[in-house]
Formats: C-alpha cells, structure tokens, sequence
C-alpha cells in the first residue's frame, strides 16, 4: 500500500464490545479488482457528530484503547533495498486532542526499519455511542538517515478536505460492506477495509488466540496493494501480512507493557514534543489544531 495507514495494534484489556455499527461505505468491488477509479468525494454525514458523548472511552472489542499500554509487534519489511527486520512500538497515550469539535485520544507510532527510525507518528482516535472507533488525523514524521524529512502525509479532518473515517466498526460481520478509513483528498488518501473472516485461530510470539477477526485493507488508487490484519478480542492488532504489493509487510505482536507512571512522564513528555514539533513541520493542516494535552488537564 501507498502508506502503511492502519495502526498495528489498538489496545489491550478484555472490555465489552458496544453495539452498533457506524455508517459504511460501499465501494469494495473496485477496491479488491484494483482499479483506479477517481478520487470521488465520500457521502454526506459520514460520522454522527451528535453521537460522541464519550468520545475517548474506546473500548471496542477488537479496537480498545487503554492510556498506559505499549505494544511491540516485530516482522519484516521492504521499504527499498530488499526485506530488512521491521519493527513498530505503538502507544496508547494519555493526552487527547480536540479535531474539529471531537476530543480525540492520541496514540504514538513509531516504525524502526533496520534498527533506525523510519516514522515517527501521532493519530487521533475516538469512539461513537454506538461503538465505532473512529480516525480523525494522522500527523506522521518521516526521517531519512536519521533526519526528519518532513510530514507530507498529514491529514486532518476538518483541513484541507479531509473527512473522518472508520477505524473499527462497533459490529464488524463478514458479508458487510467495506468501509472508508479516512479521506483526505490532498494527499490521496481513501484508504479502504472489510471484514474478510471471523472466529480464527492464529498464533503470534506473544501467544496463540482463538476467535480471530480478519480485515482486508486497499488503498483503491494503487493496483493489487492490500493488507490482511488480524484482531483479537480484548487486546487489537496481532498480526498484519501483505496479500500483495511491494512492500511486502509482515508483522506480529511480540510484547504488550503496561507503563508505570514514570514511564507515561517520558511518553507524554515525547508525545507532546512531537505535536508542540507539528505546528512547524505542517503549518498549513496540523498548524490549525487545537494543542494535545493531558486527559482530564
């Protein structure tokens, strides 16, 4: 794919699943026959805005996001010059970020390549009273031999164009239809996903667990390009693997950490610098956003 879009992992804790389903958008046909249909506005209404009573409670089944956790998912990639060891470190912080009018929960990616920094990113998730997990931005640093090179890939809903989409919906069945993951019109981003299986059994370094959910994922602008992902109930993203392309991803969820509160000091003290950093780097999109602060602060 075009940009590796989804977040690896999503959260951690055995929570409820709330029922529900946010609204989905048709379009897989042309998604999984990989062609390259223009970049056609999403419908109206895409999200309910009067439905995020509390919106940083994210505790969907496949998708909860617990401030504190740190997940390790480890694999191989080839980002240019062959596969090399990949490896992501995905944090769910404890700051929100209001984006246009929705206190989000903000996460930290960071994607190591061979040992050094390729990515070095912060998403905005929050979730519906219907269950639906939902993105709202991504401001993701891109570093060369060590240098930021810049943020080319920002999205924000609400700048620009770019329109919110579905993370993970509340009630995710096979035979639904796909669904949007974001839009964002200025950097071609229409990324798109459905659910592929349910009730597997797949095994990771971590552990082994049943009742597996499988997504497939496209981006409709790029001919044969997806990503299988695998979720399982009460912890996220365990596992991803290429079903085509040239990047070739694979990964798999080798560690979860539960941070003390020492080690959130040092998690919010980065996150923020990254975001205080975006005002800079992205002046035109993130320029505008109100500033990421401490949950509750």
């Amino acid at each position: 794919m075009r940009r590796r879009r989804v977040h690896l992992v999503a959260g951690a804790a055995a929570l409820a699943l709330t029922a529900g389903l946010g609204l989905v958008l048709g379009g897989e046909a042309a998604g999984l026959a990989g062609t390259r249909p223009p970049l056609a506005p999403p419908a109206a209404g895409t999200a309910h805005r009067g439905a995020f009573s509390m919106p940083t409670r994210v505790d969907n089944r496949w998708w909860p996001l617990v401030p504190g956790t740190r997940f390790t998912l480890v694999g191989s990639a080839n980002r240019g010059g062959g596969s090399k060891p990949h490896r992501v470190l995905f944090t769910v912080t404890d700051l929100t970020k209001v984006v246009d009018g929705i206190t989000t929960v903000v996460v930290w990616d960071r994607d190591f390549n061979a040992g050094r920094l390729l990515e070095d990113e912060l998403a905005f998730n929050a979730q519906d009273d219907e269950g639906t997990v939902w993105n709202f931005g991504e401001y993701p640093e891109q570093y060369e031999h060590g240098r930021l090179a810049g943020a080319p890939d920002t999205w924000i809903v609400g700048r620009a164009g770019a329109r919110e989409g579905v993370a993970m919906p509340a009630r995710p069945r096979v035979g639904t239809a796909s669904y949007l993951q974001g839009w964002a019109p200025a950097i071609e981003f229409s990324d798109r996903a459905r659910v592929f299986g349910s009730g597997r059994r797949t095994c990771v370094p971590l552990a082994c667990y049943r009742g597996v959910l499988e997504t497939d994922e496209w981006n409709p602008t790029e001919h044969g390009a997806h990503e299988r992902k695998f979720y399982a109930p009460g912890v996220g993203n365990i596992r991803v693997g290429a079903a085509g392309g040239k990047e070739r991803e694979g990964l798999v969820l080798a560690r979860v950490e539960h941070l003390s509160a020492g080690a959130m000091v040092t998690v919010r003290r980065k996150a923020l610098a990254l975001d205080r950093r975006a005002y800079r780097v992205s002046r035109g999109v993130y320029g505008r956003t109100e500033r990421a602060r401490r949950a509750g602060g």
